[in-house]
Formats: structure tokens, C-alpha cells, sequence
């Protein structure tokens, strides 16, 4: 792999106080070879977007499990249309339902992780979507 490693930021958006699933992600893409900057919980959009501008990551991912997910990710994609970010790919996941994927999608929200998914396909997911290859 040559270049940089990818860096993604992970983060609790909201008042939501349950960040096991989260860790378990950071620490699977940590282990992966994968730069993560964990933000802990209660972030605002504001503090997500303004730390991933900061720490010069190739990604964010959010981790929503107190159904603000509609809110919250917006929030987060217009903020980084606003900051001239928009090269840094969000994803997420938590307790969303199917049929708020595909709106989600639409505004930008490039991939959405449910219950059950495999850590490893998180990490393949992220290195084939923000990996070397994709920023040629």
C-alpha cells in the first residue's frame, strides 16, 4: 500500500450515550491498519465536521442509535458542504430503518451499516470506498 493510510473519524452524533457498537468498529478498523480518530459521545454536527477537517480524515463515520439519524446526518453532509469538504465520505450505522436508507443515500450518506453486520465487511467496505485506489 503506498501513500497515506486512510484516517476516519468516528463519532457519536447527539445525546445517544450507547457507543459499544462504535468502539467495536474503530477498534476493527484500527486493527485493520486503518488511522481512526474516536470523538467520543455527544458530538454536535459542528464539533464532527470541524474535527474531521482538523484531523484531515478521509472519512467519517457515524454511529446513531436514538433515531435521529434523519437530523443528525444531514446535519453533518451540509456542514461539510458548507466547510468545501464534501471529499470526505461519511457512513454510518445504528438502528435505521430500511426504508430511511435510500433518502439518506440520496443526500449523500454513501453507506449504511445495520445490526449484524460484519466488521470485516465495514473494513473491506472502507478500504475499497476511500482506500489508495479511489483517491487516484
Amino acid at each position: 500500500m503506498s501513500g497515506s493510510p486512510i484516517r476516519v473519524l468516528v463519532a457519536k452524533p447527539g445525546l445517544d450515550g450507547h457507543d459499544r457498537g462504535a468502539k467495536v468498529v474503530a477498534r476493527a478498523l484500527r486493527d485493520a491498519g486503518i488511522e481512526v480518530v474516536y470523538t467520543g459521545l455527544h458530538q454536535t454536527p459542528e464539533m464532527i465536521v470541524e474535527a474531521a477537517i482538523q484531523e484531515d480524515v478521509d472519512a467519517i463515520g457515524l454511529s446513531v442509535l436514538s433515531g435521529a439519524h434523519m437530523t443528525l446526518f444531514k446535519a453533518v453532509i451540509d456542514l461539510l458542504r458548507e466547510k468545501d469538504a464534501t471529499d470526505i465520505v461519511v457512513f454510518g450505522g445504528g438502528i435505521i430503518p430500511d426504508d430511511d436508507i435510500p433518502e439518506l443515500e440520496a443526500e449523500g450518506v454513501a453507506k449504511i451499516f445495520t445490526p449484524g453486520t460484519k466488521t470485516s465487511d465495514i473494513v473491506e467496505w472502507v478500504r475499497s470506498t476511500v482506500g489508495p485506489a479511489t483517491a487516484a
